[in-house]
């Protein structure tokens, strides 16, 4: 299955099952531009087979940053260099999705000192971050109006798609959970105003892309923090995206406070985990599945194993995206394929990646053979 091809919602055809998920690149120019870098990377990717190459955080505002080195799409400045960017993904054999993201609460205080956030809620990790400001009526209207823009611009890059992010904690997950949002106005309280942002920037980002160019969400399944965002809430926006014109929903968890898909596990876990245990996120993508009308992609810790061993995943899964992988052997797709898999597992200590490029990088977990 996972060689077969997919026509989504909207109508635009995907080659296979295969993508690889967002990894942070901090790779921007001084002017917050995607590079030559990016090209390189992502060529060598593309070479890879994966159906749709997901960007890094693409952020809406650059005054909020998940880190130094974003790509920044506000405005049509660096429309050339997201052109190029697109075009060497495409000559590649590929399809380049940017993912558009505010980071809220989760930009880090060397970018900025007063993040914003639905509630002034301070993230469990007060040296990288500063107290954030709780978002105002206009606050929350630019935030829909730059998602809106950020989109248009990516659409008329020639970028095949987009996704929104809505997942690990950045601001429209902090919407969607209690634990951080804490408002008592329209945009919190009840799940319903919780989703109501979401929901809005899914709309809004849809009438300006228009009904043919595919729009994904990623979404957390689990917070897995006390007091997050819930299994059965993130259930119930599914059943709201439902009506909202999304073509393919990323299944994911955590947030900075519980990054779910870095857990190690120890050796004997690695070598007799169960089918739910090799993607973490398995078990939930089932609830979701049941009640989900568009196709549903899992992301997290598989143990990436040959086309044929992945029939299990069948019945949960309309796609399958990863990480770690794509750092440690960047033409991985075609290696899944009778005569030509070598035995890799992932023991998420950063290491393959820091010795690529002299540091450790943020989202992607990484691997030793």
């Amino acid at each position: 299955m996972i060689e077969q091809s997919l026509t989504l919602p909207c109508g635009h055809p995907v080659p296979n099952r295969l993508c690889k998920a967002a990894m942070t690149e901090g790779l921007a120019d001084a002017h917050d531009h995607a590079t030559a870098a990016h090209r390189r990377l992502y060529t060598t990717w593309a070479r890879g087979g994966a159906a749709i190459l997901l960007t890094g955080n693409i952020m809406v505002d650059r005054r909020y940053l998940e880190r130094a080195g974003n790509v920044v799409v506000e405005d049509a400045s660096g429309l050339a260099q997201l052109r190029a960017w697109a075009q060497s993904v495409r000559d590649g054999g590929g399809q380049l999705w940017g993912q558009i993201s505010h980071p809220g609460r989760q930009c880090p205080r060397l970018v900025n000192l007063t993040p914003l956030a639905p509630s002034a809620v301070q993230l469990n990790a007060v040296a990288n971050f500063g107290r954030p400001r709780a978002a105002t009526e206009a606050d929350i209207q630019d935030v829909i109006q730059r998602f809106v823009t950020t989109a248009g611009l990516v659409q008329d890059a020639g970028l095949d798609g987009l996704q929104i992010h809505s997942a690990h904690g950045y601001l429209l997950s902090q919407f969607l959970s209690e634990r951080t949002n804490q408002r008592q106005d329209q945009w919190g309280g009840t799940l319903a105003n919780r989703a109501r942002l979401l929901l809005e920037v899914v709309r809004a980002v849809r009438a300006k892309v228009g009904l043919r160019y595919p729009i994904s969400v990623k979404l957390n399944s689990s917070d897995f923090v006390k007091g997050g965002f819930t299994l059965d809430e993130s259930v119930q926006v599914v059943r709201w995206l439902n009506d909202a014109g999304v073509d393919l929903l990323e299944v994911s968890g955590g947030t900075y406070e519980q990054l779910e898909f870095f857990k190690a596990l120890p050796e004997s876990e690695v070598r007799d985990s169960t089918r739910e245990r090799e993607a973490v996120f398995l078990e939930y993508a089932k609830s979701i599945k049941a009640v989900a009308r568009m196709p549903i992609m899992v992301t997290g810790a598989f143990a990436p194993c040959p086309a044929w061993r992945l029939r299990w995943l069948v019945d949960t899964p309309t796609c399958w995206a990863w990480r770690a992988p794509f750092a440690w052997i960047p033409t991985f797709p075609s290696a899944c394929s009778p005569g030509k898999w070598t035995d890799y597992r992932c023991r998420k200590t950063n290491w393959c990646w820091a010795r690529a490029i002299g540091a450790p990088i943020a989202h992607p977990t990484a691997c030793v053979p």
